[in-house]
């Protein structure tokens, strides 16, 4: 197995070992349901307390879903990758009780940044977000 190809499946079972333990997606009730090398999937189901004063699901929350996907993404690569940029595009409203699914797939991976697009749908697969991010490896 190529040094890169190896280092992908280290860095994936080090991700899987670490999730039950991640505060952020303990809080937010976030499952990482798939993880291979350049992707992630992540599920969460949406809770009143998600919503904000119009009673809408908080965009925030939607962003917080697919930037846990995107940490998992691009960190299966090369880790650490640390986020510099995210660009999210809020296309559907969601619900209580929508189960949200994050997926995100890394489009350039290299020495020193990364490139990942991610999508949110809901439990329908009806699309609520669009979004992009870059990378930077440190250490």
């Amino acid at each position: 197995m190529p040094d890169r190809q190896k280092a992908s499946h280290d860095n994936v079972e080090e991700l899987r070992a670490k999730e039950s333990g991640e505060p952020i997606a303990s809080f937010l009730k976030m499952k990482l349901t798939e993880l291979t090398p350049g992707y992630s999937r992540v599920t969460m189901k949406l809770l009143p307390e998600h919503l904000n004063f119009n009673g809408m699901v908080f965009g925030g929350i939607v962003m917080a879903i697919a930037d846990q996907a995107f940490a998992y993404g691009t960190n299966s690569l090369v880790t650490p990758s640390i986020a510099t940029q995210f660009n999210i595009h809020l296309i559907s409203g969601a619900g209580v009780g929508d189960e949200l699914t994050a997926e995100c797939r890394v489009v350039k991976s290299g020495r020193r940044i990364g490139v990942s697009e991610m999508t949110v749908t809901d439990q329908n697969g009806k699309l609520i977000a669009k979004a992009t991010g870059t990378t930077v490896v440190t250490g």
